[in-house]
């Protein structure tokens, strides 16, 4: 069963519709935007590693950052941002989609779904193949379904 969190989108730093607020994710802030044009969410910000990293180390290393982390709370504290929160990272879609790299803003995305049942789409691509480069380099693409909990002595 899908939540209502309609408002909550990913993107690259690109031009947004109306009523949406950039939220970046990114350790650094894009450039070519004025300060106070966007907003910071630093919990999903990748540690000082990522850039220096295989991409299964940084799977690893961020997958441990977000099970520290409360789905619900996470959504919470976006929406109280303001309002429409799109999390921002500097990978284009078109880079994405061609398999050339990978976002953590969609491994963030990803959590959020499979914690929560809502949807986190990619402004103006909503069919993005998300993790069409780790499948590239034989990764298995994260999944963050809950699973039941199975007690065997009951």
């Amino acid at each position: 069963m899908e939540m209502a969190h309609d408002n909550l989108a990913s993107s690259w730093s690109t031009k947004l519709p109306a009523g949406h607020t950039r939220v970046r994710i990114s350790r650094g802030g894009p450039r070519w935007l004025p300060a106070g044009s966007y907003k910071s969410y630093s919990a999903f910000f990748p540690g000082k590693w990522f850039k220096s990293v295989s991409s299964l180390e940084y799977l690893d290393l961020y997958n441990a950052m977000l099970t520290k982390l409360d789905p619900k709370r996470v959504v919470d504290e976006l929406e109280a941002l303001a309002p429409n929160p799109t999390m921002l990272c500097f990978e284009s879609a078109k880079d994405i989609e061609a398999g050339i790299c990978y976002c953590h803003r969609h491994l963030a995305a990803q959590w959020l779904e499979d914690s929560l049942g809502i949807k986190v789409e990619e402004v103006g691509h909503p069919d993005l193949p998300r993790f069409r480069y780790l499948r590239g380099q034989h990764l298995t693409a994260p999944s963050y379904a809950r699973r039941e909990r199975v007690d065997l002595f009951p």
